[in-house]
């Protein structure tokens, strides 16, 4: 039996009294923050958050689920510019994106097999095309997550006020504060989020697909649901013939496409799977893709059958009435179907805002991970590698909530404008990411490494979805940004080269440091001597254990250094060291504009100029004290000259704390834990 003594950590810092103003700040923000996050998670439990498909559907899926709420309505928007004329060309675009649909997620079933370890397009790209196609990768994914967020949510926010327009001048805050809902849901962990998030997005389904039957019901009896715009016309802006007719369809099969957003979310987030988990995580892409087609293809059915009319910026509706507010497509099917005031109308407009809002949380999940996964290969900074105290990657979720809600600030939360910048950088990583998966067949499918038999030719069938999944997702993205570059989408397109040099800055500087942190093959060279300095303002008890404490490291020379401010206590601090025979001589430096950070600086740098290979260690007296605002009473100037030390070559720093009764107390509060 082994018996530990210790003291009851508070959080999970593990830090007891300490007097620094970081240790007691932390102490004051851990009631709020556990109230709000909860409490902290041991490593060892990390296996309990892992996810089941059920709730790895609604934690990685809620994106490409909710884009059915808006894909088919930013269709109608974009043929609208043309008139009406063009609305029949609504399933031609349809058709395609569901197309498209298929293709992406049958190859991105192929990467969860391929790579269980997560990174989706970045960790495709970088094993097989090259460090720089990996950071483009990267870079694209990044910049979509925090579209992602502010699209969601501006799009929820939009539906929210579609059912209570009351609420309109409040876009803005509404939307920001739901992203700082998100942020702290996910902070408390993924199978907690993912919990609490199941019941809107499943929610969402059931009712859009009840919705879907009762209007084909209707249908099937001669009932057909009529739009609230139906018997509105359409002034375009222009006459859509020949070339501006292409260049719309191709507009409106770009704005469809938003439907593929998040599908590469369950790629990057393999390894948050109950085993097997690249089995799981196949099958959850399949059930989110044959969930996604079928509503997409029920609601744009619903939509041409109701004649659901909607414009654009640039065009208008004719016939309606002057205060006539447009509401979103799944607003009008829900009112036709159920009836404008009906109870399951409210309830498909309740969970279609709150898939929207939850959608984000694809990128709240995908985003920290893979910024995690930059930070562990020197891409990012190395904190957002590490897992918060809920085995979260906190750092990044609280990054990309700043992001998003500075994006939707600056777009005033407006879902037309936002979403112009979207999906450039989805299909960026989808291109790559089927490129990098045929290489990576093709070196499998090598004379000297492919197996025989039904194992080979399950490579050439995954090396041929995912060529075609390349060819068509490529083909996307050129459609995709020459249709959207002049809308915003340019804003996209300077920010990935950006983040892309960011990226190769900070690996730089890694290495940079590994380089010269590098033992050499002769070790450290010792010292010549040291040369002790302690600091002394007035002869008291925490002065005289700090020349106690330096006198036994035994330096070379041992020198006690006052700055004279006030000449009557430099002269009264002179009488008390010689009255008590310190055997530690005295050194006064001069400071006439009464600074005391200067003259300690120059002193010690004389020293190193005198003596090049000797070491300079710097014994500072400092108070430890129990309340955050004793710590603004004390220690400020030590604090700044140590800053200021800590860049001088061959110069150490030596803190040497004395307690105070209130730190005493404090500690003394705490009660030993015993384990066994």
């Amino acid at each position: 039996m082994v018996v530990v003594l210790g003291r009851r950590q508070d959080g999970n810092s593990g830090r007891t009294g300490s007097g620094s103003l970081e240790a007691v700040s932390s102490r004051i923000v851990q009631l709020p923050k556990r109230l709000l996050v909860g409490r902290p998670i041991r490593s060892e439990l990390s296996s309990a958050q892992l996810l089941p498909k059920k709730l790895a559907l609604p934690v990685f899926c809620s994106d490409p689920l909710s884009s059915n709420a808006y894909a088919t309505e930013e269709i109608l928007l974009m043929l609208s510019l043309g008139g009406l004329a063009l609305f029949h060309l609504t399933w031609w675009v349809a058709g395609a994106v569901i197309v498209l649909l298929l293709v992406v997620v049958a190859s991105y079933r192929q990467t969860c097999h391929a790579y269980p370890n997560g990174g989706g397009a970045y960790a495709v790209a970088g094993a097989n095309l090259g460090r720089d196609a990996s950071l483009v990768a990267a870079s694209a994914l990044l910049v979509d997550y925090v579209l992602t967020v502010a699209v969601s949510v501006a799009a929820g926010v939009a539906n929210i006020v579609s059912a209570f327009p009351v609420l309109v001048p409040h876009t803005v805050p509404v939307s920001i504060g739901l992203v700082a809902l998100l942020a702290l849901m996910n902070l408390r962990g993924v199978r907690e989020s993912g919990t609490v998030f199941a019941v809107p997005t499943y929610g969402f389904v059931v009712s859009v697909f009840v919705m879907i039957a009762v209007g084909l019901a209707r249908m099937a009896y001669g009932d057909t649901p009529a739009a609230e715009s139906a018997s509105y016309g359409i002034r375009p802006d222009r006459q859509a013939t020949g070339l501006l007719l292409i260049a719309l369809v191709l507009r409106a099969f770009a704005s469809g496409c938003t439907a593929l957003t998040g599908v590469e979310a369950v790629s990057n987030g393999v390894p948050h799977f109950k085993k097997p988990k690249s089995e799981n995580a196949g099958n959850t892409l399949a059930i989110m893709g044959g969930l996604t087609v079928t509503m997409f293809a029920g609601i744009t059915a619903l939509a041409l059958a109701a004649h659901v009319h909607v414009v654009d910026d640039t065009a208008r509706l004719i016939g309606a009435p002057r205060d006539y507010t447009q509401r979103t497509v799944i607003a009008q099917l829900g009112a036709a179907v159920f009836g404008g005031d009906s109870f399951l109308f409210y309830v498909v407009q309740v969970f279609t805002a709150a898939i929207l809002v939850l959608a984000a949380n694809t990128a709240f999940n995908g985003f920290p991970i893979l910024a995690s996964i930059l930070g562990g290969d020197g891409y990012l900074p190395r904190q957002l590698h590490r897992r918060g105290d809920r085995l979260v990657f906190s750092n990044g979720i609280v990054i990309l909530a700043a992001l998003a809600g500075l994006l939707i600030w600056a777009f005033d939360a407006s879902t037309t404008r936002l979403i112009q910048l979207y999906i450039i950088g989805v299909f960026v990583s989808f291109t790559l990411s089927q490129w990098g998966m045929v290489r990576h067949w093709t070196t499998r499918l090598k004379p000297d490494l492919a197996p025989s038999g039904a194992a080979r030719r399950s490579m050439h069938r995954a090396r041929l979805i995912n060529g075609v999944g390349a060819v068509f997702t490529g083909l996307v993205l050129v459609v995709v940004l020459v249709t959207k570059f002049t809308h915003g989408a340019y804003i996209v397109v300077i920010a990935m080269p950006l983040l892309y040099l960011l990226m190769r800055g900070i690996h730089g500087h890694y290495s940079r440091i590994a380089v010269e942190t590098t033992p050499s093959a002769s070790g450290v060279t010792l010292p010549s001597r040291i040369h002790g300095v302690v600091l002394v303002s007035k002869l008291h008890e925490p002065t005289l254990r700090a020349l106690a404490f330096a006198r036994a490291t035994r330096p070379t020379t041992l020198t006690a250094v006052t700055v004279r401010q006030n000449p009557e206590e430099t002269e009264a601090l002179v009488r008390e060291w010689d009255q008590r025979g310190i055997p530690v001589p005295l050194k006064i430096l001069n400071s006439p504009y009464r600074d005391i950070t200067g003259p300690v600086l120059a002193y010690v740098r004389d020293i190193g100029t005198k003596s090049p290979r000797d070491v300079v260690c710097v014994f500072i007296p400092e108070y430890v004290v129990g309340h955050w605002w004793e710590q603004l009473l004390h220690n400020q100037s030590a604090l700044r000259l140590k800053a200021r030390l800590l860049f001088q070559p061959g110069v150490m720093v030596t803190n040497v704390p004395w307690q105070m009764g209130s730190a005493e107390s404090r500690d003394a509060r705490r009660k030993p834990v015993v384990s066994r």
